[in-house]
């Protein structure tokens, strides 16, 4: 994305893999926007700094659920203006950015487009440039690569009450009477990737034209309002426990990242902790089994370990963090944090000496040849599940598992499933804690051999 010796502007994106995250730089003359910028403001600052040029503006194309965004301190370092749609209500200092509205940048501009559907105030960017011609257009979560934004995440009365019907159809007339209408050689830069959780069946590339989603996307087929409504509420993935607080916080504008990190208490590895807080374990499974406090909870750092944190722990719920090093320690605080998650952290230690508690292996021989004598929990999601693995397993999902422990059957040894094993981990240390006494045991990736057998 460097610019062309004909382009008179920049696009750089920023591209965070855990959280499925596109955020931008846009660079004309020695003037930079930026839009929907992540937790950590340090890439930006580099970015600027390399190019000596100067950050203006932050674009907010919406209160975003999945991440804390890094507007407001931005804003506060270098004096740059946030822009976000009137119907933000935005609780910082902003200037609104809807139909109409425009921003000169270098030679270039940038031009509002409200397209509600993914919310009621999500907004899009047009780039056009000096020749007023237009050549980008930024979708944030409206117009994903391969699919559009979920239009169900804002029902709830702490965000806004918004029927997920009355938005998908906002997204039907957002995508048919603003995005499609665009050239088909505008370039479409989304605010996500593949495995995020604001889409479904988003695809790995991380850009395209309005002309290949025109032809190529299934939620921009001919097709009538009632139709788009129905396909788009069909098998959306999950939502995580933490959505709704991020949209609040958004909302208000976060921290500056670095000093909340530093405000996390750390404690010695014999500290005493409070029984009835969460421990939250993030070494790898096998360590895990061979000795853990008792009742802690198995979330390896990897991947999406911000997202799976945020689905396994409430928004207002405090928790210790355990790594094995002090590196490995900063980077799942920092993960934390991209989540708004890093206040909740009632303390920060390295692996405690005394590890008292177990967890047995499964034996892969006894589960294929006698599964009856298990019952067996699959932690997958409902969609995932459709697909059973074994006959009459229990389906809770992993998000749901803490609060519905006690509807699992402790007449027989329990087996727990996910589809990889990286789930699964987390899915029987959470019962071991909820069911003391009782056999429980992790297939871990021995999954993948039963799945594999499943489909034959």
């Amino acid at each position: 994305m460097s610019p062309l010796p004909s382009q008179p502007f920049q696009i750089q994106q920023f591209y965070d893999k855990g959280l499925s995250h596109a955020s931008y730089a846009i660079r004309s003359n020695e003037e930079i926007v930026l839009i929907d910028p992540g937790r950590d403001p340090q890439p930006y600052y580099d970015f600027a700094d390399e190019h000596e040029a100067d950050i203006i503006a932050i674009i907010e194309t919406h209160p975003h659920a999945d991440f804390v965004s890094s507007h407001l301190e931005i804003a506060r370092e270098t004096g740059a203006t946030i822009y976000c749609s009137r119907l933000v209500k935005a609780l910082y200092p902003h200037q609104p950015f809807d139909d109409g509205n425009r921003i000169t940048l270098g030679n270039i501009e940038l031009h509002a487009l409200n397209t509600p559907g993914h919310s009621p105030d999500s907004i899009s960017i047009l780039l056009l440039d000096d020749a007023a011609q237009t050549r980008a257009v930024f979708t944030g979560d409206t117009l994903f690569v391969g699919d559009v934004g979920r239009p169900d995440l804002r029902e709830e009365e702490m965000v806004g009450g918004h029927r997920r019907e009355e938005l998908a159809a906002q997204l039907y007339h957002s995508t048919r009477n603003k995005l499609m209408s665009l050239p088909p050689t505008t370039r479409v830069y989304p605010a996500h990737g593949p495995g995020s959780l604001c889409g479904k069946t988003t695809s790995i590339d991380l850009d395209s034209t309005i002309g290949k989603e025109v032809k190529t996307n299934y939620a921009l087929q001919p097709m009538s309002e009632a139709e788009f409504i129905r396909v788009l509420l069909e098998d959306q993935p999950f939502v995580p426990k933490y959505f709704g607080h991020d949209v609040q916080l958004n909302k208000m504008g976060a921290q500056p990242f670095e000093d909340s990190i530093r405000s996390v208490p750390r404690l010695q590895p014999d500290a005493l902790l409070a029984a009835e807080i969460p421990v939250i374990d993030t070494r790898p499974q096998a360590e895990f089994k061979q000795g853990h406090l008792p009742g802690a909870i198995n979330l390896q750092d990897g991947g999406k370990f911000e997202t799976w944190l945020g689905s396994v722990i409430g928004p207002r719920e405090a928790f210790y963090l355990i790594a094995d090093t002090q590196i490995a320690l900063d980077t799942v605080i920092r993960k934390a944090a991209k989540i708004g998650y890093e206040l909740n952290i009632k303390g920060a230690l390295l692996t405690p000496r005394e590890l008292k508690a177990t967890s047995p292996v499964a034996d892969v021989e006894h589960v294929r040849d006698r599964p009856e004598d298990f019952t067996i929990v699959d932690i997958r999601n409902y969609t995932e599940a459709k697909q059973p693995v074994f006959a009459n397993a229990l389906v809770i999902p992993l998000p749901e598992l803490r609060e519905r422990a006690g509807e699992v059957p402790t007449d027989k040894p329990i087996l727990v499933h996910c589809a990889g094993g990286y789930r699964s981990a987390a899915g029987s240390s959470i019962l071991e804690a909820v069911l003391p006494g009782v056999e429980i045991y992790d297939l871990s990736d021995a999954i993948t051999e039963f799945q594999k057998q499943a489909v034959h």
